[in-house]
């Protein structure tokens, strides 16, 4: 076990880091529901999906349960909860689903929705996030709290349009929402741990500023001031796959980012990702997406 005795990374460079994951990876982020509670007794049970799930709090309060929670947790207006595995829970007005709020008849709104990543391998940020995480809105920053607000307001809003805003909106609060959560959290794990490790974020940062250099480990190693045993044995451990294997799996996922722009050929984005010859760049593309490049464009325009 290693420790880290680094300060930890600032949140702009965590900010900078979380942006380039989560910009390269196709995520859907999608507004489904507008719904308004009576006070009293009322519960909404969610079932598991394959997807994530989310609940914006705009008016009043509700309470949550469900696995993931080892209690019921209480929400207020501006709470935002998410469920990236999209685990079952129920929403209610009190702590017991089946008994009246004793003093409490006030009516409760939220936004649900749901997000997923969409092709590619797998989103690493996804992975490392909890079952569940909550983000309060007096612990957030100014911005989370006026982007909440703001999709509070547009969902009041009747004009055309309204839902289209409301998914961009809830889009950029996800992100909002992951940054806030590795800033708090006691106990990252994954990627989310390695970004909050002053060493491995130096060495992050660099490979995602800059994939197509000829990285070594030991080149990621002297960016994050370390040996290189050291260095490999903190990152496996850390981020749950060797230092090599997550730059190729973040190369391969920059790559079909960058063939999504037409102006873009394969040749040309296979140089930008450090391969001298485009059937190199073939063979990798295609041994980690289980797709070749041509074949990836062409679904990502059907899409």
């Amino acid at each position: 076990m290693h420790e880290n005795t680094n300060p930890a990374m600032g949140p702009d460079s965590i900010d900078n880091v979380l942006e380039t994951v989560l910009g390269a990876y196709r995520i859907r982020v999608e507004i489904t529901a507008n719904v308004a509670y009576c006070g009293g007794v009322w519960f909404e049970q969610e079932p598991a999906t394959p997807h994530g799930q989310f609940h914006l709090v705009t008016e009043g309060g509700c309470w949550i349960t469900g696995e993931a929670l080892q209690q019921p947790l209480h929400l207020d207006r501006g709470d935002l909860i998410v469920f990236p595995g999209g685990c079952s829970h129920m929403l209610s007005a009190g702590p017991d689903p089946h008994l009246p709020e004793l003093g409490d008849h006030s009516n409760t709104c939220m936004l649900c929705g749901e997000l997923d990543f969409l092709g590619g391998h797998g989103n690493p940020i996804f992975a490392a996030l909890p079952s569940c995480f909550v983000i309060r809105s007096e612990e957030s920053g100014p911005a989370f709290r006026q982007l909440a607000e703001l999709l509070a307001s547009n969902s009041r809003d009747a004009r055309w349009g309204r839902q289209v805003m409301q998914n961009k909106l809830a889009d950029s609060l996800f992100t909002m929402a992951v940054c806030e959560y590795v800033r708090r959290a006691e106990q990252p794990r994954g990627l989310l741990a390695a970004l909050v490790d002053a060493r491995l974020s130096k060495a992050l940062a660099a490979v995602h500023m800059q994939p197509g250099e000829d990285w070594t480990i030991q080149g990621m190693a002297h960016v994050a001031g370390m040996s290189r045993t050291s260095f490999a044995e903190l990152f496996t451990q850390v981020v749950g796959m060797p230092p090599i294997q997550y730059l190729a799996q973040w190369r391969a996922t920059e790559a079909r980012r960058l063939l999504k722009n037409r102006r873009f050929s394969v040749a040309a984005v296979a140089e930008m990702m450090g391969y001298r010859s485009e059937a190199a760049f073939r063979r990798f593309f295609k041994r980690l997406e289980g797709i070749g490049p041509g074949r990836a464009r062409s679904e990502d325009d059907m899409g």
